[in-house]
């Protein structure tokens, strides 16, 4: 019995929509004589059979009564996407069924797809299928799922440019580089030193070889430190706001999120607990907490707010401690800036509109920025000095410069960092060992390391344990 998993041929389906109180839902069906088994379970049948792909069919998905074979009852009317082999996603005969919304139609379509003989496909499986019949790269099938779980606009536009082969095109040309350094070397290695003569010419190559491989060491280490820029787009940051109690800290929580999440009132103490939510701040994934006001409290419950509080101020990326401006700059947090002075923390003086600022403090290495919750004053100038802090904590500023022109190519997963790093550290020995005049039998594997671990991140070279681990991840209908 053939084991369902990745790899074979079988016809899948899943729901590429999630069923539910919708006007339409999509289900996606892929494989191999996909197109009788669904013509099986359609009329006009015919019709199914002879559209030419990229073409769409109206029609119904219909049933056979148990009793009478001969009488179909219909089950809802649809329309399909007709995607023939090879010009389809997958590669493969593609249809994406579109039919009625709501649990009860979706679920009856699907039952039908089941008893034709359909399974249901795993996770990942439309894309894996389409990166083993040749139809994307590695990097451009973990790019469909970073476009799926994208939490802002800026990081749709990453995964949108690895989607569309700008890393698999950097890659390939800094492997190919290579490849040619590797073949170079390998020259020498087929013959004896006394075959080979040390003209003016080899000599020119072997430098050439070794300028080659610098540039392409250069390139693998933008690559690299790109990853640090790209983790913060596609995990987000969390940036906690603090301060003394009605420093305003829930005021400007529900301004930032634009809308009334934490409760206001004039009295102290009134946030018990931190509350979160997501933003999108100069396109970055900001986890924003309110926390609860920092001071000492003998009301039991307040304590637990603040003890928590303290905790969340751990996990920090960013915290924006807020003084009112009402009050200025006190003791607590004088205190307060102390003890997380090793922290990056932006000053945020409120209540703007209502009183001019007091003592400002020289304790935080950023200007302070002033607002009101109230007006909106100070907000539009806030978004980018919280973007400035975040990005000032990572050393790539190259990779930033060039993101900001829109000519950035920036890695995607920690595993395409990870391999690049092996090509990296390859590389980085063997030129060590070039410089150092050793024997190229030493260096020459060393290069094809690198090469290797290049074709890796494209999927070149790889493994069916690899394969099924990293496609696992995926949402089913992808």
């Amino acid at each position: 019995m053939q084991r369902t998993g990745y790899g074979d041929e079988s016809p899948i389906t899943a729901f590429a929509t999630t069923p539910g109180n919708s006007a339409l839902t999509l289900i996606r069906c892929s494989g191999k004589d996909s197109i009788n088994m669904i013509a099986s379970v359609f009329s006009p049948q015919k019709k199914l059979k002879e559209a030419p792909g990229n073409t769409v069919v109206h029609g119904w998905i219909v049933n056979k009564e148990k009793e009478d074979p001969e009488c179909l009852e219909k089950v809802d009317e649809v329309l399909i996407s007709v995607f023939r082999s090879p010009k389809s996603y997958t590669g493969e005969d593609c249809f994406d069924i579109c039919c009625h919304g709501g649990f009860s139609a979706g679920k009856a379509v699907m039952d039908v797809l089941k008893s034709a003989g359909f399974r249901d496909a795993l996770p990942g499986e439309f894309t894996f299928r389409a990166f083993i019949n040749g139809k994307i790269d590695l990097t451009r099938s973990e790019s469909v799922m970073e476009l799926v779980s994208a939490k802002t606009n800026e990081s749709r536009r990453h995964a949108v440019s690895r989607l569309s082969g700008a890393l698999e095109k950097e890659i390939n040309e800094i492997k190919m580089s290579l490849v040619k350094v590797v073949s170079g070397a390998e020259v020498y290695l087929d013959y004896s030193e006394d075959e080979v003569s040390a003209d003016a010419d080899e000599i020119a190559g072997k430098l050439a070889g070794i300028d080659i491989a610098r540039k392409m060491l250069s390139r693998l280490k933008k690559l690299s430190d790109s990853w640090q820029l790209e983790r913060i787009y596609r995990q987000g940051v969390t940036v906690v706001i603090s301060g003394s109690p009605n420093a305003g800290k829930s005021s400007l929580f529900n301004c930032l999120l634009k809308e009334d999440r934490s409760i206001v009132t004039e009295i102290p103490g009134t946030t018990r607990d931190w509350i979160e939510a997501w933003v999108s701040v100069e396109g970055i994934p900001v986890r924003l907490v309110d926390t609860a006001g920092l001071r000492k409290s003998s009301d039991s419950v307040e304590k637990i707010g603040v003890e928590r509080s303290i905790k969340i101020l751990k996990e920090a990326h960013l915290i924006l401690y807020l003084i009112d401006s009402t009050q200025g700059i006190t003791e607590e947090d004088y205190i307060f800036l102390a003890e997380y002075s090793g922290r990056p923390i932006l000053l945020l003086w409120t209540k703007k509109d209502i009183a001019p600022p007091q003592g400002l403090p020289e304790v935080v290495d950023n200007s302070p920025v002033f607002v009101s919750s109230k007006t909106g004053e100070g907000i539009a100038e806030l978004y980018p000095a919280i973007g400035t802090a975040i990005l000032a904590q990572i050393s790539c500023r190259e990779a930033d410069l060039q993101m900001q022109t829109g000519s950035a190519v920036l890695l995607g997963t920690e595993r395409q960092k990870k391999l690049v790093d092996a090509a990296r550290a390859s590389l980085e020995e063997a030129l060590a060992l070039a410089e150092a005049e050793e024997p190229l039998d030493l260096i020459a594997p060393l290069l094809r390391d690198a090469v290797n671990s290049l074709g890796e991140i494209t999927g070149e070279v790889s493994t069916a344990d690899i394969l099924e681990e990293m496609f696992s991840n995926f949402c089913v209908g992808k």
